[in-house]
């Protein structure tokens, strides 16, 4: 295999490098950072607003671009050109997350001088995770590393399924994916903690990430709170979590008053539909059921916040 591959979302490199095909890697985006030897291959993508933003400003600043119909992410027509690869992995599940489908297409529309190839991945679900995986492989022409990888996803997923069978106590999980304006993890997330073996409070499976008010939350009163802020390191969330302690009635929730609020890494883990996802349910089995599951993240990809 000669394939010269593009990658502009993190999941998808993740995905290659999973298949053994990181050598083939000639691109990447500038929020593609794992595993760490791809920092090193020729960023294709810039943000189109610092990134030391609050919170607040960066969602402010994503609603004022794109009502204005302009791109959050420039894409580097010249460097992919010069690239010249074979395959281009997008996605065209949220405009906010990496670079769309629309993007990739206007830059390889007149820029690139043979024909490349298109992937554009939009998971809502863990099956569309594992599927987008399956596909993959089968377009860089390795099914049967996918076939294997899926197979040891699989496994490490039905070992919770299998261990929490029997378990009746659900407990009820606010996951925070933003703290200002406040919102709860969609999509994939609420699938991941049925089975972690809790209950994701205020979404449903498959849809997306919706806005919420702070006194629906408080009045579900959850029994664990997990701050896993999109795109976020445990330490930058750290520094908003203010956001979150000082609203009203916050002291009083009994996940506060049990010590069961933990911060995440979503930037790493919870926010990116590849490889990783499992880690990421197993992150939440070590939260829920800190009895029953040792993995090992805690410390890592995640801690448990003591107010």
């Amino acid at each position: 295999m000669q394939t010269k591959i593009v990658s502009l979302l993190p999941a998808a490199t993740e995905i290659v490098c999973a298949l053994s095909l990181e050598q083939y890697l000639a691109g990447r985006s500038h929020e593609c950072d794992f595993p760490v030897s791809v920092k090193q291959l020729p960023v294709c993508s810039e943000a189109n607003f610092p990134d030391n933003l609050s919170s607040g400003a960066i969602d402010a600043k994503v609603k004022e671009i794109l009502a204005d119909a302009l791109s959050i992410y420039t894409v580097n027509r010249e460097l992919i050109k010069q690239l010249e690869p074979d395959v281009v992995i997008t996605q065209a599940q949220c405009e906010v997350c990496a670079v769309s489908l629309k993007q990739v297409e206007e830059a390889l529309e007149s820029y690139v001088d043979k024909q490349a190839r298109i992937i554009s991945l939009q998971p809502n679900t863990l099956d569309d995770i594992f599927n987008d995986i399956a596909r993959v492989a089968a377009a860089l022409n390795v099914t049967h590393a996918g076939d294997a990888l899926l197979e040891e996803l699989n496994q490490r997923v039905d070992i919770i399924r299998h261990k929490l069978k029997f378990n009746e106590n659900r407990p009820a999980v606010a996951c925070i994916e933003w703290l200002e304006p406040l919102m709860l993890s969609g999509n994939w997330m609420p699938e991941l903690v049925n089975i972690a073996g809790g209950i994701s409070i205020l979404t449903e499976p498959g849809m997306h990430s919706p806005y919420v008010q702070w006194e629906d939350i408080r009045l579900q009163d959850p029994d664990s709170l997990i701050v896993m802020p999109c795109g976020f390191p445990i330490e930058r969330t750290l520094k908003e979590i203010d956001l979150l302690l000082l609203l009203p009635g916050f002291a009083q929730l009994k996940a506060v008053i049990n010590n069961r609020v933990y911060i995440a890494d979503g930037n790493q883990y919870f926010n990116r539909p590849g490889p990783r996802i499992v880690d990421s349910i197993e992150i939440l089995a070590e939260i829920i059921n800190p009895k029953q599951f040792v993995f090992g993240y805690e410390g890592v990809g995640w801690i448990r916040f003591d107010l």
